[in-house]
């Protein structure tokens, strides 16, 4: 069984934030396979389960907010006794422009709250992450920058970064860490 949670920010005034852009993922991928999220409060997330060849995997978006998503996602591995190497966190990165996507095995919160919480909840920064860059930043303060819309323009190329982030989702689940970081970062 393999996890994937997309980070944003529940409720409809955080929907199309560039903080959300993890949640449009995982929501690409469940409209793509016509899946429907259904909320698990005592696992703190909306989820849907599907197969791929054979394997169980469960999407999910913590409705925690972005700040406590490390509590969702320690819920959900230790509900379905998930290990840790078979999670994939998704996720805005500041530090990326629009339209690149990086896959890592591990590191540092890099000032990502989310990412601090879930290495808090789960004791571990050893977990695999595709990072959906929303950059470049202007010249003002990232928390404001995060929780903005993105731009009429930028929608447009969002509609590309989704669907390749959604075959990079895919390739990584069929494939693996190092052929998913070689043909997508």
């Amino acid at each position: 069984m393999k996890l994937i949670t997309g980070l944003g920010n529940i409720g409809d005034k955080y929907c199309f934030t560039r903080h959300n852009a993890g949640f449009m993922v995982v929501d690409k991928i469940a409209l793509d396979n016509n899946l429907s999220f259904k909320e698990e409060k005592k696992l703190k997330c909306f989820m849907t389960k599907f197969k791929l060849n054979g394997e169980d995997i469960i999407l999910a978006k913590p409705t925690t907010f972005m700040n406590l998503s490390g509590e969702a996602v320690a819920a959900i591995m230790n509900y379905y006794k998930i290990d840790i190497k078979d999670i994939l966190i998704v996720y805005d990165d500041i530090a990326l422009d629009l339209g690149r996507l990086r896959f890592r095995g591990n590191g540092s919160d890099g000032g990502h709250n989310g990412i601090k919480s879930i290495i808090k909840h789960t004791g571990t920064s050893n977990f695999t992450r595709l990072k959906i860059g929303i950059g470049p930043q202007p010249p003002i303060p990232s928390e404001s920058f995060v929780l903005q819309n993105f731009t009429k323009e930028q929608t447009e190329e969002l509609k590309q970064v989704l669907k390749r982030a959604v075959s990079a989702v895919e390739y990584y689940l069929i494939n693996g860490l190092e052929k998913a970081q070689n043909t997508f970062n």
